[in-house]
């Protein structure tokens, strides 16, 4: 009996392992989802559900966690040494702050979700996108203005022009978008064909 416990405990944390662990390459999409089939599923699902191109949703998350699930932002320091609080409640793959979170689950009725997840994250993604398109007039596939509203909220995204750090950022989006896209052509058909792999 103990030693079953132990064999299903070492099981999950493996599986655990393997399901969190960041992909060898996150600057190649073919790459990520030959690693991670069900993280295509659920980002084809965003696609179809909020209108929000897949090679947008790896550009944000590349961007904000590099697909790190446990990501948080750096403490910040008292005289360059002593550490000190976050600058904000960014956590997770998306690096969404608690209150827009509590405010997606809210609207979506995904009470359950958790920024940890990926299958969340991307739809919390396509979610921001699709109210960002409806709030400020930004296409879904617009990855620069897109990442500029994201990263600055949609009350402060006027002011983005004030922000040379958060320009210069957004075109990074916007030219990782662009090689997702190019990427997932060449492998999106043999992705598509896995219909064996369930949700």
């Amino acid at each position: 009996m103990i030693l079953n416990k132990k064999l299903l405990f070492l099981f999950l944390f493996f599986l655990i392992s393997a399901c969190s662990s960041i992909p060898k390459n996150t600057a190649d999409g073919c790459s990520i989802f030959s690693e991670r089939y069900l993280w295509y599923k659920h980002s084809k699902k965003t696609e179809q559900k909020w209108g929000t191109p897949i090679y947008i949703q790896l550009a944000i998350i590349k961007m904000e966690s590099d697909f790190d699930w446990l990501a948080k932002p750096k403490r910040q320091k008292i005289f360059k040494v002593i550490p000190y609080k976050r600058p904000s409640s960014s956590f997770g793959y998306s690096q969404a702050v608690k209150g827009t979170w509590r405010q997606y689950k809210k609207e979506t009725g995904n009470t359950l979700a958790t920024r940890t997840r990926f299958k969340d994250s991307v739809d919390f993604i396509g979610w921001y996108t699709n109210k960002t398109e409806k709030i400020l007039k930004i296409s879904k596939k617009d990855a620069f203005r897109q990442y500029l509203a994201y990263h600055e909220g949609w009350g402060n995204y006027k002011n983005y022009k004030n922000n040379q750090k958060v320009i210069i950022l957004a075109k990074k989006v916007e030219e990782q978008a662009s090689k997702y896209k190019k990427q997932l052509k060449r492998c999106q058909k043999k992705l598509n064909r896995n219909k064996y792999i369930i949700f």
